[in-house]
């Protein structure tokens, strides 16, 4: 059986991406599609990757489109690689020579997997270089902060701990302690 997983991230504007990467995997004779919208940069939270890897069975294809659709780390392919190898399921990807039949395949999976993890690390600089010249600049100053820090310091002066402060105004107990240390309350 071909099964196909796609995905695209979470961003506007990438309706069109999805479509076409149905389109190409429908043309490539899939039985059965999944379909996710998230970043790949991690597998955790995608439920559909997920669901996907339970579903093949030995003798399956996965098929995608590209291989920055399933992993953005190396790791995270490769432990996919690896589950997908102990189910017997082979992997494709119908715009690239990936096809883990061959051992070209195979091998220019493991580079493709390299330098997609390059981009990846390679985009994160660029952003946190970006936001460190903003800030500079004074354009950017940061998500607008909505925890009530005098709530905080009142409450934590009528002696409560972190974790009922933290229970009390529903939020995180590390963001409590966080505060009191910027306000430099003990």
């Amino acid at each position: 059986m071909k099964v196909a997983y796609s995905r695209v991230s979470s961003h506007t504007g990438q309706e069109t991406g999805m479509e076409t990467q149905i389109e190409i995997l429908k043309k490539f004779g899939v039985d059965k599609l999944f379909i996710e919208t998230g970043s790949g940069t991690t597998t955790k939270g995608r439920d559909k990757l997920k669901e996907c890897l339970d579903f093949v069975r030995e003798g399956d294809e996965l098929v995608i489109t590209r291989i920055d659709r399933l992993a953005r780390s190396v790791l995270d392919l490769q432990t996919i690689v690896k589950q997908l190898n102990e189910k017997g399921v082979t992997l494709t990807a119908t715009e690239q020579p990936i096809d883990t039949k061959t051992a070209s395949g195979k091998c220019f999976l493991d580079m493709l997997s390299v330098f997609s993890e390059f981009e990846t690390n390679l985009r994160r600089e660029r952003q946190l270089e970006g936001i460190k010249n903003a800030k500079e600049k004074g354009v950017y100053k940061g998500r607008k902060q909505n925890i009530d820090v005098e709530k905080i310091i009142k409450l934590k002066e009528e002696g409560y701990g972190a974790t009922k402060i933290a229970r009390e105004l529903n939020i995180h107990r590390d963001s409590v302690y966080r505060l009191l240390k910027k306000v430099g309350v003990k």
